[in-house]
């Protein structure tokens, strides 16, 4: 696909909600691939002054407005109408709010992950089951028999959750292929889970490693990252959750399963800031992530679950496994010694990144040849030369969204979907062209290598994939 492809038309109106890095990356990709789309037919509703001048170079109507409960209808509602479009790249806001009053009337929908009104993510009163991103992924399914047939909201199609789950669905075709396993591309979620039983996936890492660097070092009581830091400590200060595989031998001395839904996943009682696993990428190789909850955790175990009846007989292990870039690491130590209240001064590294890439990609392990990872490898340079306002993480993400909003222009009568259920090839064709270099890469690393060296180890060594084996305790 060409830089300058027209992808669709929309000649709708278009209100993007939050206008931080995604936002203000993905508005140029808007503009040059949706034919019809111009520059005052889109509203931007924020939180604060941050993009402002952003919005004004590209003369697009800017409101620092915040929403809450008690307002959103009242702000957005003379800003859409049917066959409109909400991009909400916000935080703080309750999705499920959002696309609830998209459906009321007939607009479109999109978000990169399921949000809370403020404060959700760390109520005390709830328990941490209540406030994880298990409990809120069922709160919006339960939307979705009221809402079929109504106008399409993609549910969580940034980079992670969405495009991973993409990255699933070609690696899994990959590793047919090179094994030797003869398959159609399956059509449904049985059809993709048993592919997948049949292959022996047992565990599935969105493993990343950020290596991005600027030339302005973190200084104390200041959090840096290469993306949203409201959005990495919200997520950072929920439980720790994960996907629970069927080949899973024990429940974690800490983990604890749900009592409602679907029970595809586990959380641990602990944040995930503060929970590290083993995990590997091609080009860094073996490394320690914080397991941070997504929901693609919950949502690609739950999808690639295979039934017997009532009997569930086969469900891969899923979560991520991220190591953002040194001064986000750096940022996240301090974090936790200050019992989990953010520092005074943030700051998003655009501008200033010097030099590195973001890997990210989907490690699929298990199956005959061990260890598959599939994903993108971006420079900071290659994303400043493919579109303004981003840099490598962003890209990553900007170009999904991207592609959600394509898929649901041309399928616009869905309800609610979640990354699982969108056509993958679709959504690559959109976003290849912005990921760098998208390779699959086999390994021979497991997460019991050079263990035990310096001292002994509870580890399982008859079954490599175990959680046990990932966990760094």
């Amino acid at each position: 696909m060409a830089l300058d492809t027209k992808l669709c038309t929309f000649t709708g109106r278009m209100v993007i909600v939050g206008f931080g890095s995604i936002g203000q990356g993905v508005l140029p990709l808007l503009l040059r691939h949706l034919d019809g789309l111009t520059s005052d037919r889109i509203t931007i509703v924020t939180a604060e002054e941050r993009g402002r001048e952003e919005a004004e170079e590209y003369g697009v109507a800017f409101h620092n407005n915040p929403l809450n409960n008690d307002n959103f209808f009242q702000i957005l509602k003379p800003l859409l109408d049917k066959g409109d479009f909400l991009v909400n790249l916000s935080v703080d806001v309750s999705s499920i709010a959002l696309f609830e009053f998209c459906h009321r009337i007939g607009a479109f929908y999109i978000d990169t992950c399921t949000e809370p009104w403020a404060g959700g993510y760390t109520d005390s009163s709830l328990s941490p089951s209540l406030r994880s991103n298990y409990a809120l992924r069922e709160a919006a399914l339960a939307r979705r028999a009221d809402f079929a047939g109504g106008p399409t909201a993609v549910l969580t199609h940034g980079a992670n959750p969405g495009l991973v789950s993409h990255f699933v669905k070609q690696a899994l075709l990959n590793i047919a292929a090179d094994t030797g396993v003869e398959t159609e591309i399956p059509t449904d979620r049985d059809g993709w889970g048993r592919l997948a039983a049949r292959l022996g996936v047992k565990t599935i890492h969105v493993a990343e490693r950020d290596t991005q660097v600027s030339n302005q070092p973190k200084q104390i009581g200041e959090f840096v990252n290469t993306w949203s830091i409201d959005g990495f400590v919200g997520e950072g200060c929920q439980p720790a959750e994960l996907g629970w595989g069927t080949h899973e031998k024990q429940l974690p001395e800490d983990g604890r399963r749900h009592e409602f839904g679907c029970d595809a996943a586990i959380y641990l009682m602990r944040p995930g800031a503060s929970t590290k696993v083993r995990t590997w990428t091609p080009l860094e190789g073996p490394f320690h992530g914080f397991l941070i909850t997504h929901s693609e955790a919950i949502s690609i175990s739950d999808y690639f679950t295979v039934r017997e009846g009532d009997r569930v007989v086969y469900r891969p292990t899923c979560h991520y496994a991220y190591h953002p870039c040194d001064d986000a690491v750096k940022s996240v130590h301090e974090l936790a010694g200050k019992n989990w209240a953010i520092q005074a001064s943030q700051r998003l590294m655009m501008h200033e990144i010097v030099s590195g890439m973001d890997e990210l990609g989907v490690l699929l392990m298990g199956h005959e040849k061990g260890a598959y990872w599939y994903g993108s490898r971006l420079t900071i340079e290659e994303a400043r030369e493919l579109c303004p306002y981003n840099n490598a993480t962003s890209m990553q993400v900007t170009s999904t969204v991207l592609g959600g909003i394509v898929w649901a222009l041309e399928n616009p009568n869905r309800g609610v979907v979640e990354p699982d259920e969108v056509d993958f090839r679709r959504v690559l064709e959109i976003a290849t062209p912005y990921l760098g270099e998208v390779v699959g890469a086999y390994g021979d690393w497991t997460p019991l290598q050079d263990r035990g060296l310096l001292f002994p180890e509870d580890t399982d060594e008859s079954d490599p994939w175990q959680f046990k084996n990932f966990r760094v305790v």
